[in-house]
Protein backbone atom coordinates (compact mmCIF):
# COMPACT_ATOMS: atom_id res chain seq x y z
CA UNK A 1 0.00 0.00 0.00
CA UNK A 2 1.26 3.48 -0.87
CA UNK A 3 1.27 6.00 1.96
CA UNK A 4 1.24 9.74 1.37
CA UNK A 5 2.10 12.31 4.04
CA UNK A 6 0.53 15.75 4.26
CA UNK A 7 2.34 18.27 6.46
CA UNK A 8 -0.24 20.97 7.09
CA UNK A 9 0.98 23.98 9.05
CA UNK A 10 -1.33 26.77 10.17
CA UNK A 11 -0.74 29.93 12.10
CA UNK A 12 -1.39 28.21 15.44
CA UNK A 13 -0.54 24.54 14.90
CA UNK A 14 0.84 21.98 12.50
CA UNK A 15 0.00 18.37 11.86
CA UNK A 16 1.33 15.37 9.93
CA UNK A 17 -1.44 13.30 8.36
CA UNK A 18 -0.87 10.01 6.59
CA UNK A 19 -3.17 9.11 3.74
CA UNK A 20 -3.79 6.01 1.68
CA UNK A 21 -6.38 4.99 -0.89
CA UNK A 22 -8.30 1.72 -1.00
CA UNK A 23 -11.38 0.89 -3.08
CA UNK A 24 -11.65 4.47 -4.25
CA UNK A 25 -11.74 5.91 -0.72
CA UNK A 26 -9.09 7.87 1.12
CA UNK A 27 -8.21 7.25 4.76
CA UNK A 28 -6.51 9.80 6.97
CA UNK A 29 -4.45 9.22 10.09
CA UNK A 30 -2.99 12.04 12.15
CA UNK A 31 0.37 10.87 13.43
CA UNK A 32 1.91 14.05 14.84
CA UNK A 33 0.78 17.49 15.96
CA UNK A 34 2.72 20.48 17.17
CA UNK A 35 2.11 24.06 18.21
CA UNK A 36 3.12 26.99 16.04
CA UNK A 37 2.99 30.42 17.56
CA UNK A 38 3.97 33.93 16.67
CA UNK A 39 6.88 35.14 18.77
CA UNK A 40 7.88 38.66 19.74
CA UNK A 41 11.53 39.60 19.23
CA UNK A 42 12.92 43.11 19.53
CA UNK A 43 9.43 44.51 19.11
CA UNK A 44 8.65 42.50 15.95
CA UNK A 45 6.28 39.59 15.47
CA UNK A 46 8.25 36.73 13.93
CA UNK A 47 8.14 33.04 12.98
CA UNK A 48 10.61 30.62 14.53
CA UNK A 49 11.60 28.82 11.33
CA UNK A 50 14.21 26.64 13.06
CA UNK A 51 11.54 25.21 15.34
CA UNK A 52 9.17 24.74 12.41
CA UNK A 53 11.76 22.73 10.51
CA UNK A 54 12.60 20.70 13.60
CA UNK A 55 8.90 19.83 14.10
CA UNK A 56 8.55 18.88 10.44
CA UNK A 57 11.40 16.39 10.83
CA UNK A 58 10.01 15.03 14.11
CA UNK A 59 6.74 14.18 12.39
CA UNK A 60 8.61 12.45 9.58
CA UNK A 61 10.44 10.33 12.16
CA UNK A 62 7.10 9.29 13.65
CA UNK A 63 6.06 7.84 10.28
CA UNK A 64 9.24 5.75 10.32
CA UNK A 65 8.59 4.59 13.89
CA UNK A 66 5.07 3.50 12.89
CA UNK A 67 6.39 1.52 9.97
CA UNK A 68 4.23 3.54 7.58
CA UNK A 69 6.82 5.12 5.34
CA UNK A 70 5.29 7.53 2.83
CA UNK A 71 6.16 7.37 -0.85
CA UNK A 72 5.66 11.11 -1.14
CA UNK A 73 5.48 14.11 1.21
CA UNK A 74 3.99 17.56 0.63
CA UNK A 75 3.85 20.72 2.73
CA UNK A 76 1.24 23.47 2.87
CA UNK A 77 1.13 26.58 5.07
CA UNK A 78 -0.55 29.95 5.27
CA UNK A 79 0.20 32.53 2.55
CA UNK A 80 2.13 35.82 2.12
CA UNK A 81 5.08 35.10 4.45
CA UNK A 82 8.52 34.25 3.12
CA UNK A 83 12.18 33.61 3.88
CA UNK A 84 15.04 35.47 2.21
CA UNK A 85 18.43 33.81 1.74
CA UNK A 86 21.78 35.33 0.81
CA UNK A 87 24.35 34.17 -1.76
CA UNK A 88 25.63 31.55 0.71
CA UNK A 89 22.10 30.13 1.21
CA UNK A 90 22.03 31.62 4.70
CA UNK A 91 18.70 32.85 6.01
CA UNK A 92 18.33 36.62 6.40
CA UNK A 93 16.52 36.83 9.70
CA UNK A 94 14.19 37.55 11.31
CA UNK A 95 11.35 35.95 9.38
CA UNK A 96 8.70 38.56 10.11
CA UNK A 97 5.05 37.50 10.53
CA UNK A 98 2.34 39.07 8.38
CA UNK A 99 0.62 40.34 11.55
CA UNK A 100 3.54 42.62 12.39
CA UNK A 101 2.22 46.17 12.17
CA UNK A 102 5.57 47.91 11.68
CA UNK A 103 5.41 47.41 7.91
CA UNK A 104 2.04 49.09 7.41
CA UNK A 105 3.77 52.35 6.42
CA UNK A 106 5.06 50.62 3.29
CA UNK A 107 1.49 50.36 1.96
CA UNK A 108 1.22 54.10 1.37
CA UNK A 109 4.69 54.20 -0.17
CA UNK A 110 3.80 51.47 -2.65
CA UNK A 111 0.49 53.16 -3.45
CA UNK A 112 2.35 56.35 -4.41
CA UNK A 113 4.35 54.37 -6.96
CA UNK A 114 1.74 51.83 -8.06
CA UNK A 115 -1.90 52.81 -7.47
CA UNK A 116 -4.20 50.05 -6.23
CA UNK A 117 -6.16 50.16 -9.49
CA UNK A 118 -3.03 49.18 -11.44
CA UNK A 119 -1.96 46.53 -8.95
CA UNK A 120 -5.43 44.97 -8.98
CA UNK A 121 -5.75 45.07 -12.75
CA UNK A 122 -2.51 43.15 -13.07
CA UNK A 123 -2.73 40.72 -10.14
CA UNK A 124 -6.38 40.56 -9.07
CA UNK A 125 -5.15 40.53 -5.46
CA UNK A 126 -7.15 42.23 -2.75
CA UNK A 127 -5.56 45.09 -0.86
CA UNK A 128 -4.32 44.03 2.57
CA UNK A 129 -1.48 45.58 4.51
CA UNK A 130 -0.11 42.08 5.11
CA UNK A 131 0.43 41.36 1.40
CA UNK A 132 3.92 40.25 0.43
CA UNK A 133 4.40 43.16 -1.97
CA UNK A 134 4.28 45.60 0.96
CA UNK A 135 6.47 43.41 3.15
CA UNK A 136 9.13 43.18 0.44
CA UNK A 137 9.03 46.91 -0.17
CA UNK A 138 9.50 47.47 3.57
CA UNK A 139 12.52 45.14 3.36
CA UNK A 140 13.84 47.25 0.49
CA UNK A 141 13.48 50.45 2.53
CA UNK A 142 15.18 48.89 5.56
CA UNK A 143 18.04 47.45 3.48
CA UNK A 144 17.17 43.87 4.35
CA UNK A 145 16.58 43.11 0.67
CA UNK A 146 20.08 44.24 -0.34
CA UNK A 147 21.75 40.94 0.48
CA UNK A 148 18.91 38.71 -0.72
CA UNK A 149 19.58 36.30 -3.57
CA UNK A 150 16.69 33.89 -3.06
CA UNK A 151 13.01 34.34 -2.17
CA UNK A 152 11.06 31.37 -0.85
CA UNK A 153 7.52 31.33 0.49
CA UNK A 154 7.24 29.47 3.79
CA UNK A 155 6.35 26.03 2.33
CA UNK A 156 8.92 26.55 -0.46
CA UNK A 157 11.53 27.10 2.22
CA UNK A 158 10.62 24.01 4.24
CA UNK A 159 10.62 21.87 1.09
CA UNK A 160 14.03 23.29 0.20
CA UNK A 161 15.40 22.39 3.62
CA UNK A 162 14.26 18.79 3.09
CA UNK A 163 15.51 18.43 -0.49
CA UNK A 164 18.10 21.09 -1.24
CA UNK A 165 15.95 22.13 -4.23
CA UNK A 166 14.47 25.64 -4.50
CA UNK A 167 11.13 26.12 -6.21
CA UNK A 168 8.42 28.80 -6.04
CA UNK A 169 4.98 27.18 -6.10
CA UNK A 170 2.17 28.87 -8.00
CA UNK A 171 -0.78 28.90 -5.57
CA UNK A 172 1.14 30.43 -2.68
CA UNK A 173 2.85 32.89 -5.00
CA UNK A 174 -0.56 34.25 -6.00
CA UNK A 175 -1.04 35.51 -2.43
CA UNK A 176 1.90 37.90 -2.84
CA UNK A 177 0.29 40.60 -5.04
CA UNK A 178 3.22 40.01 -7.40
CA UNK A 179 1.83 37.43 -9.87
CA UNK A 180 0.13 38.52 -13.07
CA UNK A 181 -3.29 36.90 -12.96
CA UNK A 182 -3.69 36.51 -16.72
CA UNK A 183 -0.12 35.49 -17.54
CA UNK A 184 0.25 33.36 -14.38
CA UNK A 185 3.86 34.33 -13.74
CA UNK A 186 5.76 36.90 -11.69
CA UNK A 187 4.79 40.36 -12.91
CA UNK A 188 8.07 41.92 -14.03
CA UNK A 189 6.51 45.35 -14.45
CA UNK A 190 5.53 45.46 -10.77
CA UNK A 191 8.94 44.21 -9.66
CA UNK A 192 10.81 46.67 -11.86
CA UNK A 193 8.59 49.61 -10.87
CA UNK A 194 9.10 48.93 -7.16
CA UNK A 195 12.79 48.16 -7.54
CA UNK A 196 12.47 44.60 -6.25
CA UNK A 197 15.14 42.40 -7.91
CA UNK A 198 13.63 39.85 -10.29
CA UNK A 199 16.62 37.56 -9.86
CA UNK A 200 15.54 36.39 -6.39
CA UNK A 201 12.44 34.67 -7.78
CA UNK A 202 12.25 31.22 -9.41
CA UNK A 203 9.91 30.38 -12.31
CA UNK A 204 6.55 29.32 -10.90
CA UNK A 205 6.00 25.58 -10.50
CA UNK A 206 2.57 23.98 -10.40
CA UNK A 207 0.95 21.73 -7.78
CA UNK A 208 1.49 18.00 -8.33
CA UNK A 209 5.05 18.58 -9.58
CA UNK A 210 8.00 16.96 -7.75
CA UNK A 211 10.52 19.04 -5.82
CA UNK A 212 13.06 16.29 -5.14
CA UNK A 213 14.08 13.52 -2.76
CA UNK A 214 15.28 14.10 0.78
CA UNK A 215 18.91 15.09 1.08
CA UNK A 216 21.21 12.39 2.46
CA UNK A 217 21.38 14.35 5.72
CA UNK A 218 17.60 14.52 6.12
CA UNK A 219 17.11 10.89 5.08
CA UNK A 220 19.63 9.83 7.69
CA UNK A 221 17.99 11.97 10.32
CA UNK A 222 14.40 10.76 9.79
CA UNK A 223 15.24 7.18 8.82
CA UNK A 224 13.92 6.95 5.26
CA UNK A 225 13.83 8.68 1.90
CA UNK A 226 10.81 10.05 0.07
CA UNK A 227 9.96 12.39 -2.77
CA UNK A 228 8.70 15.84 -1.82
CA UNK A 229 5.79 16.90 -4.04
CA UNK A 230 4.34 20.37 -4.46
CA UNK A 231 0.87 20.34 -3.02
CA UNK A 232 -1.19 23.46 -3.53
CA UNK A 233 1.15 24.94 -0.91
CA UNK A 234 -1.23 27.69 0.15
CA UNK A 235 -3.43 25.93 2.69
CA UNK A 236 -6.63 27.41 1.28
CA UNK A 237 -5.73 26.18 -2.20
CA UNK A 238 -5.35 22.68 -0.77
CA UNK A 239 -8.67 22.95 1.07
CA UNK A 240 -10.49 24.12 -2.05
CA UNK A 241 -8.89 21.33 -4.10
CA UNK A 242 -10.61 18.86 -1.78
CA UNK A 243 -14.04 20.54 -2.01
CA UNK A 244 -16.56 18.57 -4.10
CA UNK A 245 -17.60 21.73 -5.93
CA UNK A 246 -20.09 22.24 -8.71
CA UNK A 247 -21.05 25.37 -10.66
CA UNK A 248 -23.54 26.54 -8.02
CA UNK A 249 -21.32 26.08 -4.98
CA UNK A 250 -19.51 28.54 -2.79
CA UNK A 251 -17.11 27.47 -0.08
CA UNK A 252 -15.84 28.67 3.25
CA UNK A 253 -12.43 27.46 4.32
CA UNK A 254 -12.92 27.97 8.03
CA UNK A 255 -9.83 28.24 10.17
CA UNK A 256 -7.82 31.12 11.62
CA UNK A 257 -9.15 32.96 8.58
CA UNK A 258 -12.52 32.44 6.94
CA UNK A 259 -11.92 32.33 3.20
CA UNK A 260 -15.27 32.77 1.49
CA UNK A 261 -15.37 32.23 -2.25
CA UNK A 262 -16.15 30.24 -5.35
CA UNK A 263 -14.16 28.57 -8.10
CA UNK A 264 -13.89 30.31 -11.47
CA UNK A 265 -11.92 29.46 -14.62
CA UNK A 266 -10.69 32.99 -15.42
CA UNK A 267 -9.64 35.78 -13.05
CA UNK A 268 -12.16 38.51 -12.30
CA UNK A 269 -10.28 41.82 -12.07
CA UNK A 270 -13.17 44.23 -12.58
CA UNK A 271 -13.57 47.50 -10.72
CA UNK A 272 -16.53 45.95 -8.87
CA UNK A 273 -14.37 43.05 -7.69
CA UNK A 274 -11.64 45.44 -6.54
CA UNK A 275 -14.07 47.70 -4.68
CA UNK A 276 -15.57 44.68 -2.90
CA UNK A 277 -12.00 43.61 -2.00
CA UNK A 278 -12.07 40.17 -3.60
CA UNK A 279 -8.90 38.36 -4.49
CA UNK A 280 -8.11 35.98 -7.34
CA UNK A 281 -5.78 33.27 -6.10
CA UNK A 282 -4.45 30.36 -8.09
CA UNK A 283 -5.61 26.80 -7.70
CA UNK A 284 -4.92 23.36 -9.12
CA UNK A 285 -5.15 23.15 -12.92
CA UNK A 286 -5.13 26.95 -13.10
CA UNK A 287 -8.60 27.22 -11.55
CA UNK A 288 -9.03 30.49 -9.68
CA UNK A 289 -10.23 30.97 -6.14
CA UNK A 290 -12.37 34.11 -6.20
CA UNK A 291 -12.44 34.84 -2.50
CA UNK A 292 -12.57 37.34 0.29
CA UNK A 293 -10.50 36.98 3.46
CA UNK A 294 -12.38 37.46 6.72
CA UNK A 295 -10.91 36.99 10.17
CA UNK A 296 -12.42 33.73 11.35
CA UNK A 297 -11.51 31.46 14.26
CA UNK A 298 -8.73 33.96 15.04
CA UNK A 299 -11.37 35.97 16.89
CA UNK A 300 -12.26 33.01 19.11
CA UNK A 301 -8.59 32.08 19.52
CA UNK A 302 -7.99 35.59 20.83
CA UNK A 303 -10.87 35.38 23.30
CA UNK A 304 -9.65 32.02 24.54
CA UNK A 305 -6.16 33.40 25.00
CA UNK A 306 -7.61 36.26 27.08
CA UNK A 307 -9.15 33.76 29.50
CA UNK A 308 -6.01 31.59 29.66
CA UNK A 309 -7.83 28.78 27.83
CA UNK A 310 -10.05 28.22 30.85
CA UNK A 311 -12.98 27.43 28.54
CA UNK A 312 -13.04 25.05 25.59
CA UNK A 313 -14.31 26.17 22.19
CA UNK A 314 -17.47 24.13 22.84
CA UNK A 315 -17.93 25.93 26.16
CA UNK A 316 -17.68 29.29 24.42
CA UNK A 317 -20.08 28.16 21.70
CA UNK A 318 -22.74 27.22 24.26
CA UNK A 319 -22.28 30.53 26.07
CA UNK A 320 -22.93 32.38 22.81
CA UNK A 321 -25.99 30.25 22.05
CA UNK A 322 -27.56 31.30 25.33
CA UNK A 323 -27.03 35.01 24.68
CA UNK A 324 -29.67 37.20 23.04
CA UNK A 325 -27.11 39.92 22.13
CA UNK A 326 -27.12 40.73 18.40
CA UNK A 327 -24.98 43.84 17.85
CA UNK A 328 -22.36 43.28 15.17
CA UNK A 329 -18.70 44.02 14.59
CA UNK A 330 -16.88 44.11 11.25
CA UNK A 331 -14.62 41.01 11.38
CA UNK A 332 -12.36 42.53 8.71
CA UNK A 333 -11.57 45.62 10.79
CA UNK A 334 -7.87 46.13 11.54
CA UNK A 335 -8.73 46.49 15.23
CA UNK A 336 -8.97 42.69 15.40
CA UNK A 337 -5.74 41.87 13.53
CA UNK A 338 -3.43 41.59 16.53
CA UNK A 339 -4.93 43.27 19.62
CA UNK A 340 -3.45 42.91 23.07
CA UNK A 341 -6.88 41.66 24.15
CA UNK A 342 -9.46 40.42 21.65
CA UNK A 343 -12.19 40.69 24.28
CA UNK A 344 -11.43 44.34 24.91
CA UNK A 345 -11.11 45.01 21.18
CA UNK A 346 -14.67 43.78 20.62
CA UNK A 347 -15.99 45.74 23.60
CA UNK A 348 -14.24 48.87 22.40
CA UNK A 349 -15.56 48.48 18.85
CA UNK A 350 -19.10 48.15 20.20
CA UNK A 351 -18.63 50.96 22.71
CA UNK A 352 -19.64 48.64 25.57
CA UNK A 353 -16.71 48.33 28.01
CA UNK A 354 -18.68 46.11 30.43
CA UNK A 355 -20.18 43.73 27.87
CA UNK A 356 -20.35 40.21 29.37
CA UNK A 357 -18.21 37.53 27.77
CA UNK A 358 -21.24 35.57 26.51
CA UNK A 359 -22.43 38.65 24.62
CA UNK A 360 -18.95 39.29 23.20
CA UNK A 361 -18.97 35.74 21.85
CA UNK A 362 -22.51 36.09 20.49
CA UNK A 363 -21.52 39.25 18.67
CA UNK A 364 -18.61 37.43 17.00
CA UNK A 365 -20.81 34.51 15.94
CA UNK A 366 -23.51 36.65 14.39
CA UNK A 367 -20.98 39.03 12.85
CA UNK A 368 -19.19 36.18 11.09
CA UNK A 369 -22.47 34.78 9.74
CA UNK A 370 -23.55 38.26 8.59
CA UNK A 371 -20.21 38.78 6.85
CA UNK A 372 -20.62 35.43 5.07
CA UNK A 373 -24.05 36.54 3.84
CA UNK A 374 -22.67 39.81 2.50
CA UNK A 375 -19.77 38.08 0.78
CA UNK A 376 -21.90 35.41 -0.90
CA UNK A 377 -24.25 38.11 -2.18
CA UNK A 378 -21.26 39.98 -3.62
CA UNK A 379 -20.01 36.81 -5.30
CA UNK A 380 -23.37 36.36 -7.01
CA UNK A 381 -23.54 39.97 -8.11
CA UNK A 382 -19.95 40.28 -9.38
CA UNK A 383 -19.40 36.83 -10.90
CA UNK A 384 -22.89 36.34 -12.24
CA UNK A 385 -23.05 32.89 -10.62
CA UNK A 386 -26.14 31.79 -8.75
CA UNK A 387 -25.02 30.20 -5.49
CA UNK A 388 -27.33 27.50 -4.14
CA UNK A 389 -25.13 25.87 -1.53
CA UNK A 390 -22.12 26.54 0.66
CA UNK A 391 -19.54 23.90 1.54
CA UNK A 392 -17.64 24.61 4.76
CA UNK A 393 -14.31 22.83 5.22
CA UNK A 394 -11.52 23.03 7.74
CA UNK A 395 -11.38 22.95 11.52
CA UNK A 396 -13.99 25.68 11.90
CA UNK A 397 -16.57 23.43 10.21
CA UNK A 398 -16.85 21.57 13.53
CA UNK A 399 -18.65 24.59 15.02
CA UNK A 400 -22.29 23.54 14.60
CA UNK A 401 -23.67 26.86 15.87
CA UNK A 402 -21.75 28.87 13.29
CA UNK A 403 -22.82 26.40 10.59
CA UNK A 404 -26.48 26.88 11.54
CA UNK A 405 -26.14 30.66 11.66
CA UNK A 406 -24.43 30.61 8.26
CA UNK A 407 -27.38 28.74 6.73
CA UNK A 408 -29.82 31.08 8.47
CA UNK A 409 -28.12 34.33 7.45
CA UNK A 410 -27.26 33.35 3.86
CA UNK A 411 -30.53 31.50 3.16
CA UNK A 412 -28.46 28.76 1.49
CA UNK A 413 -28.04 25.09 2.27
CA UNK A 414 -24.77 24.52 4.13
CA UNK A 415 -22.78 21.29 3.96
CA UNK A 416 -19.94 20.18 6.22
CA UNK A 417 -18.05 16.95 6.81
CA UNK A 418 -14.60 17.63 5.44
CA UNK A 419 -12.95 18.76 8.66
CA UNK A 420 -9.43 18.05 7.42
CA UNK A 421 -10.03 19.74 4.08
CA UNK A 422 -6.55 21.20 3.78
CA UNK A 423 -4.76 17.94 4.57
CA UNK A 424 -7.11 16.07 2.24
CA UNK A 425 -6.38 18.45 -0.64
CA UNK A 426 -2.67 18.15 0.08
CA UNK A 427 -2.93 14.35 -0.06
CA UNK A 428 -5.00 14.48 -3.24
CA UNK A 429 -2.24 16.40 -5.01
CA UNK A 430 0.18 13.60 -4.15
CA UNK A 431 -2.28 11.00 -5.40
CA UNK A 432 -2.74 13.02 -8.60
CA UNK A 433 1.03 12.94 -9.08
CA UNK A 434 1.35 9.24 -8.30
CA UNK A 435 -1.72 8.00 -10.18
CA UNK A 436 -1.68 10.60 -12.98
CA UNK A 437 -5.32 11.56 -12.46
CA UNK A 438 -7.19 14.88 -12.87
CA UNK A 439 -8.57 17.13 -10.15
CA UNK A 440 -12.12 16.07 -11.04
CA UNK A 441 -11.14 12.41 -10.60
CA UNK A 442 -9.46 13.25 -7.28
CA UNK A 443 -12.62 14.98 -6.06
CA UNK A 444 -14.57 11.81 -6.81
CA UNK A 445 -12.44 10.15 -4.13
CA UNK A 446 -13.67 12.80 -1.70
CA UNK A 447 -17.31 12.19 -2.66
CA UNK A 448 -16.82 8.45 -2.19
CA UNK A 449 -15.20 8.88 1.21
CA UNK A 450 -16.92 11.59 3.21
CA UNK A 451 -20.55 11.90 4.28
CA UNK A 452 -21.62 15.52 4.21
CA UNK A 453 -23.90 16.90 6.94
CA UNK A 454 -26.55 19.35 5.80
CA UNK A 455 -27.65 22.47 7.66
CA UNK A 456 -30.90 23.75 6.21
CA UNK A 457 -31.59 27.43 5.80
CA UNK A 458 -35.13 27.11 7.14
Amino acid sequence: MNYYLAIDIGASSGRHILGSVKDGKISLEEIYRFENEIKKENGSLIWDIDTLLREVKKGLSVAKDLGKIPTTVAIDTWGVDYVLLDENMKEILPCVCYRDSARVAAVDEVMKILPQEELYRRTGTQKQSLNTVYQLYADKISGKLDGARHFLMMPDYLSYKLTGVMKNEYTNATTTNLVNAEERCWDEYILDTLGIPKEIFKPLSLPCEPVGCFTDEVAGEVGFNATVILSPTHDTASAVAACPLDSGAAYISSGTWSLVGTEILSPCTSREAMDANFTNEGGVEYRFRFIKNIMGMWLFQGIRKDINKSLSYDDMMHMAMESSFRELIDPTDAAFAAPESMTEAVRSYLGKPDLPLADVLASIYHSLAASYKKTVSEIEEISGKRINKIIIVGGGSKDTYLNRLTALYTDKKVYTGLKEGTATGNLLSQIMYQEKISLDAAREIVKNTFTMEEFDCE
